[in-house]
């Protein structure tokens, strides 16, 4: 996030000052699937013919907007992201119930990013259609890989065919397209990635999304790899398949305007995404979202009940979450560093100024003149050298 794209409200917008209202953002969660990768540690059910029980979760949603509309009170709406789970498995009356909703709820100033997450399979892809119909500008397509083994050991419903006519079909339906690639697989090499990556950008993606294969231990994986079924690759290994993505996309003109995102130009970065990261408040739906609020009482922070029947329970009842939380100011500013270092837009410096540290003495300071942070205009962002080690970063800045 660098010179700031336009703000969803139509502002070049940054953080906002504590206990400042700006315009509201909506995350929903549908947690059904097709199939549960074995690398997955979300939220997420098998999708097993469940039709009642999703027309349920449905309504619920559409009624927790309701609810949450009514107590952050009259807001412009800032954008809309359909995660999961396979949202594109959503029946596409049931996103559009939605949308409609929310336009309602919070007036939008401008045009919004209405964004979907979606699996490129033959099955799904006779959706898109009918989703972009419902209000669907952006599709987020979870292709993983063009290779067949890769997405077989990945467990992945597709194959690299089905994704080619995938991607064919949703850039003639949609504006803006967005494709998750994962790379540090087992046995994949340099030389590997790149070709992936080249084809991502030979099939017109505007945005990217690679990320690194992450070992859970609650996961399928993460169960095969402790009892020493295979490895993931070493870290430099790791290490050299970061720097490859970074130069392959920087030389086809993207810009890695968050760690794990890059954008060939300032109208391609996800403007939901950029308003969660520069701390702009959303409301989470559906099992397991969470959400952020600024009310009256402070910065709010939400966690949706994770069971299906127990949000749809507890949406009823008036109590939809498993935890509600009023922020400290201190953990509301930390949280936010902690999602703004990840962009090249970085925070304010007064943010940092808040927490007790200083640009001229201390560990700020030390970071500076290490080269892992920079200072230009009052903001601090992670430098090339601080992106690969923001962890330490982070830890070294807040601990």
């Amino acid at each position: 996030m660098l010179n700031p794209p336009p703000h969803p409200n139509g502002s070049a917008a940054h953080l906002l000052p504590r206990g400042e209202k700006g315009a509201v953002a909506l995350y929903v969660h549908w947690p059904y699937c097709a199939r549960i990768c074995p690398y997955c540690d979300f939220n997420v059910v098998r999708d097993r013919g469940r039709v009642e029980e999703q027309a349920g979760l449905a309504r619920a949603i559409l009624n927790d907007l309701e609810a949450q509309a009514a107590l952050v009170g009259p807001r412009a709406l800032a954008s809309i992201f359909f995660g999961g789970g396979t949202p594109s498995l959503m029946p596409p009356e049931a996103v559009a119930a939605v949308v409609e909703r929310a336009r309602a709820l919070f007036p939008p100033t401008d045009d919004i990013e209405i964004s979907l997450e979606a699996n490129p399979t033959d099955a799904e892809a006779g959706r898109y259609a009918a989703l972009a119909q419902a209000g669907i500008n952006r599709l987020s397509m979870g292709v993983q890989s063009f290779d067949d083994a890769a997405l077989e050991f990945l467990g992945r419903d597709h194959s690299a065919a089905e994704a080619r006519r995938a991607i064919g079909l949703a850039g003639r339906v949609f504006p803006r397209l967005s494709i998750d690639l994962i790379y540090a697989r087992p046995g994949q090499s340099v030389a590997d990635w790149t070709a992936e990556l080249a084809t991502a950008l030979d099939l017109g993606f505007e945005h990217v999304s690679p990320y690194q294969l992450t070992i859970e231990g609650t996961t399928a994986f993460g169960r095969a790899v402790a009892r020493g079924a295979w490895s993931p690759p070493d870290e430099d290994l790791a290490a050299e398949l970061y720097e490859a993505t970074q130069a392959t996309l920087e030389a086809a003109g993207f810009e890695a305007y968050e760690v794990s995102n890059h954008a060939r130009d300032l109208a391609a970065r996800s403007s939901h995404n950029l308003h969660v990261w520069r701390g702009g408040d959303y409301l989470g739906l559906g099992p397991g979202a969470h959400g952020r609020m600024t009310l009256a009482e402070g910065r709010v922070a939400t966690v949706a009940k994770r069971r299906i029947g127990d949000y749809v329970q507890g949406v009823a009842a008036g109590s939809p979450w498993a935890e509600r939380e009023v922020l400290d100011p201190r953990d509301a500013d930390e949280e936010r560093v902690l999602l703004g270092l990840r962009t090249v837009e970085g925070v304010p410096l007064t943010l940092l100024q808040r927490l007790g540290l200083s640009a001229d003495a201390g560990r700020l300071a030390d970071l500076l003149a290490d080269g892992f942070v920079s200072l230009k205009d009052d903001r601090i962002a992670a430098t090339a050298t601080g992106r690969p080690l923001l962890d330490a970063v982070l830890k070294t800045l807040l601990t």
